[in-house]
């Protein structure tokens, strides 16, 4: 995969993209929101280039699913893309997820570009290579690796997100910067980093470009691609159980949260600093997100939570990543359950819930 191409500049950026990828037949994949707001700036690039085809989806992850995978397929064979065509993916992890999986699935594959349109999409989605739809209820349950040529990092698209958003895609800027480098978490811990676009944009390309070195040598998660699921074990748990409440939050959110309690059993198990539980719950996680509400009662839920994710079921032992320090990353780390909620009420004092 080349490169993530980080720029101010969008538009140039995919005029550089599409002289340096031959093909023949564009298509570009979006849904409704990001047609209205991001597409527009675009569109002069699209049509002094080349004749381009729209795909238009309909917004949010309920359509991503065979029925609109299915449209995208319809679209691309009666607009006569071949095996030599390319496939521009421009929305959020929807649009990257499923345009994904509709280049790498049509006529065996064609070559798309992905132009992630929030943090989110822009920092987990977009790379990695994990294309996907949704099916009986089952988010990603089909899909297929395959990597996008190019992914391109803009913060030309930012400017329509409501900080919500941006603040879920923070939430894995965090992770990432934790388990990669002491520079990186250094930026993400500058006050300055929501509202310093082009700090925000570099935090970006720093993950993407991260992740990619990971996944291209981890393609199918059998190793060291696991440490990309710091924070998850846990935040997923609190993800799932806010949605049994009604009560979602974030998927950036819940990964924060996560973090705490990995930090703790980190340094539980790896004798992780203490100093690194205060800067990280001070500076971070009580700036920017609400704690996860629960009580002693949650304990036992949130375990079974935990025993189906990891399909642990069996033991009361689960695989953690955890840190020795920032930048180091250690994944399968044996967590018992007596462990898991001794850091649960360590949580729990630290944020006051």
């Amino acid at each position: 995969m080349m490169l993530p191409l980080r720029t101010e500049n969008l538009r140039a950026a995919l005029a550089a993209t599409l002289e340096e990828i031959s093909h023949s037949g564009l298509f570009l994949l979006t849904d409704s929101n990001v047609a209205t707001h991001v597409l527009p700036k675009i569109l002069n690039v699209l049509t002094d280039k080349e004749e381009a085809r729209i795909i238009e989806i309909p917004a949010g992850e309920d359509n991503k699913n065979l029925d609109t995978l299915t449209q995208v397929w319809s679209s691309l064979s009666e607009g006569g893309a071949t095996r030599n065509s390319l496939l521009i993916n421009l929305g959020g992890g929807v649009v990257t997820d499923l345009g994904g999986f509709a280049a790498a699935s049509f006529k065996r594959g064609i070559r798309f570009v992905n132009i992630p349109t929030t943090v989110l999409g822009a920092v987990d989605a977009a790379v990695g290579g994990k294309t996907g739809i949704d099916f009986n209820g089952l988010k990603n349950e089909i899909g297929a690796f395959a990597n996008a040529e190019c992914v391109i990092i803009s913060s030309e698209p930012l400017a329509t997100l409501p900080r919500e958003e941006i603040l879920s895609g923070l939430g894995e800027i965090v992770k990432t910067a934790m388990i990669s480098s002491g520079e990186l978490y250094k930026k993400v811990l500058d006050d300055r980093i929501l509202s310093d676009m082009n700090l925000l944009q570099d935090a970006m390309a720093e993950c993407v470009r991260f992740k990619a070195r990971i996944t291209e040598e981890d393609p199918h998660e059998s190793g060291l691609r696991k440490i990309l699921n710091f924070g998850h074990t846990a935040g997923h748990a609190f993800e799932s159980l806010m949605l049994t409440r009604h009560t979602p939050v974030t998927h950036g959110c819940a990964v924060a949260n996560g973090i705490l309690v990995a930090l703790i059993l980190s340094h539980m198990h790896l004798s992780l600093q203490s100093d690194q539980i205060y800067l990280y719950k001070d500076r971070i996680l009580q700036h920017y997100f609400p704690p996860i509400p629960f009580t002693c009662k949650d304990y036992d839920k949130l375990a079974e939570i935990i025993s189906h994710d990891k399909k642990n079921s069996a033991s009361s032992d689960w695989k953690f990543v955890l840190l020795s320090a920032i930048g180091t990353p250690h994944r399968d780390i044996s967590v018992s359950k007596e462990d898991l909620f001794t850091a649960l009420d360590i949580y729990k004092d630290l944020t006051g819930i």
